[in-house]
């Protein structure tokens, strides 16, 4: 019989995105006395980098540890959002359980259906979470026969379907065993409790020979790429001379020069590991994820570790418009290159291929945030860019074309429904399921090709008034649908001279669309400042100054009033791209631009589409 490490626990903690994953971890950091009694700790303290914080979304995995009486529960808090399944799949190859985490109202959600279809797949053993059982809407009964029903629609085993349910308030930091918001207990003991319970102990093989496999990946200056992963088998020591087994079957010899455990948020420097630890480890230049380490006299790979492919991509390019190096501290080809090479030192979900052009580069990302939270990060770094319309990845699979399909799930107020409908059946989305909860809201799920979905949630958002809820996750790729799907219907306003936007210019242009600047917008020949009312583009003076003259207006006294300019975020200004046009990013602005800036060549170029279209 095997022994087992009666000592550790290694779960991670899987949930639609604002489940309350981050919130529930930062709860059993504080109660399990990890941090002193005078030392401050911020809220969601998992989530450490600024874009995490601001959105109030998981990114990038992270390891914590927590000690409970004298048994160490290594947790793992996982992205919630389907752009970052890549990483959900690897680390729950470094846990023997998972916590799902199901929001007390909003049930099981898309993402729910996706990270659970993985762990299942895994064979993991999974307690269920309900949390924020204090919210007045909490419906916990409903909920828990909900994960059921999602359990058996995924094939989960008998074993796993018993699974244990703790009802939880992770911003009270309270738990207990019944539904009932007022049996709830003083802390979350009885959630530790199910956790040493349940979740199985990691085998004890510490005596065989090494194997530890590369879940993730970290990077630092100082001492270069950095695995982080689990031990398999055996024992690892620092100064140890092992073997990296590579992916493509090759073999590297070298030595372990650091090695860390993990203690709350903390990575503490440790000598030894054993079977059943995670740790991270360096001393090596280009260890990858998926990879084996082993001792030199007994190479032997762990399975490799599948990783999802990319179904989005992105041009990004220098920029070169006319405001090109005004506001960005990194702006050469160089430069650019260097920082996207940096992002594939750990995360292995992006693809950066060359093009013809040295000032240019197609990267491919598992969605829309995926590639703009990149986009983010650069230009906050102090980058300057520009990048094209992002373009579903399309896959020759037995001879077939085949495109991503996205499932979707969509929560709307009832008398918004047939427009959803309409809509979606207009970018050849396909329902196969719709629910009226009977409080007035609706549940419509539906798989609809990507390139469909690109653009659409500012119509769906205009659509519901802002009530609608839209989520979606990568379903399949099957074959690709004719004819255009989705994309944009209206045309836009371009700026025909450089110089700034004035309000007399702007009331000028108002009656024939929505407008983007506001007065005092510095613009320039070939940049979009709105939105057409109409299919085609038009060019516009904005720039247009009123000449003053001595004669008096009756209507001198009247104050012009402008209506509020459309402000775009950096996702909004993806979305809304056409092909011919680019995004501009710099640390200051995002400018929308055509790529061709001068109208002339703007219309020759449209006449050869035509021409090439009606030959076609």
């Amino acid at each position: 019989m095997t022994n087992l490490r009666q000592d550790l626990r290694n779960i991670a903690i899987i949930a639609h995105v604002d489940h309350g994953k981050t919130t529930l971890v930062d709860q059993l950091l504080k109660q399990s006395g990890i941090f002193r009694s005078n030392e401050h700790v911020d809220e969601r303290a998992m989530d450490s980098n600024d874009i995490e914080r601001e959105r109030g979304i998981t990114i990038l995995a992270k390891n914590t540890a927590v000690q409970y009486h004298d048994i160490k529960i290594n947790i793992l808090d996982t992205p919630g959002h389907a752009d970052f399944g890549g990483e959900v799949e690897r680390i729950l190859k470094m846990v023997d359980g998972v916590l799902l985490v199901v929001d007390s109202y909003e049930g099981t959600m898309p993402q729910t259906r996706f990270v659970l279809k993985k762990a299942l797949e895994q064979n993991l053993k999974p307690i269920v979470v309900v949390n924020k059982i204090d919210k007045d809407a909490a419906r916990p009964e409903e909920v828990v026969d909900e994960v059921l029903e999602l359990f058996i629609e995924l094939d989960a085993n008998d074993e796993q379907l018993e699974f244990p349910v703790i009802y939880a308030s992770g911003i009270n930091g309270t738990a207990s065993l019944s539904p009932d918001p007022a049996d709830q207990g003083e802390n979350m003991q009885v959630l530790f409790e199910s956790i040493l319970e349940n979740i199985p102990a990691p085998a004890d093989n510490r005596e065989e020979p090494l194997q530890f496999q590369v879940s993730l990946l970290d990077y630092n200056d100082y001492v270069g790429r950095i695995g982080i992963g689990r031990v398999f088998r055996g024992t690892m020591h620092v100064g140890q001379q092992v073997v990296l087994m590579k992916n493509d079957g090759t073999l590297k010899n070298f030595r372990i020069t650091k090695m860390s455990g993990f203690m709350g948020l903390k990575r503490v420097e440790i000598e030894e590991a054993y079977a059943g630890d995670l740790v991270a480890i360096s001393g090596f230049e280009d260890i990858d994820v998926g990879e084996t380490v082993c001792p030199v006299d007994h190479p032997e790979a762990l399975p490799a570790l599948h990783v999802d492919e990319p179904t989005l991509q992105m041009t990004f390019l220098v920029n070169n418009s006319p405001f090109a190096g005004r506001e960005g501290k990194w702006v050469t080809a160089r430069k650019i290159e260097e920082r996207l090479e940096q992002q594939l030192q750990t995360d292995v979900s992006l693809r950066v291929d060359p093009t013809d052009s040295p000032d240019a580069w197609i990267v491919s990302g598992r969605g829309e945030l995926h590639l703009s939270i990149l986009i983010e990060n650069m230009r906050r770094e102090g980058y300057e860019l520009q990048v094209s319309k992002p373009e579903v990845i399309v896959r020759e699979i037995d001879g077939v074309r085949c495109e991503p399909v996205e499932r979707v799930q969509i929560d709307t107020p009832e008398e918004y429904t047939g427009s959803v409908i309409e809509s979606l059946g207009e970018r050849k989305g396909e329902m196969l399921d719709m629910v009226n909860n009977g409080n007035g809201q609706v549940r419509l799920v539906f798989n609809v090709p990507a390139r469909g979905l690109i653009g659409y949630t500012t119509e769906f958002m205009t659509m519901t008034h802002g009530y609608g809820i839209l989520n979606h996750t990568f379903d399949s790729y099957q074959p690709m649908q004719k004819g255009r799907i989705g994309g944009r219907h209206q045309g836009v306003l371009v700026s025909m001279d450089n110089g700034t936007a004035s309000p007399y210019g702007i009331l000028q242009v108002e009656d024939r669309g929505t407008i983007f600047v506001e007065p005092g917008t510095e613009v320039y020949a070939g940049m979009i400042v709105g939105e057409h009312s109409r299919d085609n583009d038009l060019t516009v003076n904005v720039t247009k100054v009123k000449h003053a003259t001595n004669v008096r207006s009756a209507t001198k006294d009247q104050t012009t009033t402008l209506k509020k300019p459309r402000i775009m975020s950096l996702e909004e200004a993806l979305e809304y791209l056409s092909d011919d046009e680019y995004c501009e990013v710099t640390p200051k602005s995002i400018r929308l631009r055509k790529k061709l800036l001068d109208k002339n060549e703007r219309e020759r170029a449209a006449k050869r589409k035509k021409l090439a279209e009606q030959d076609a």
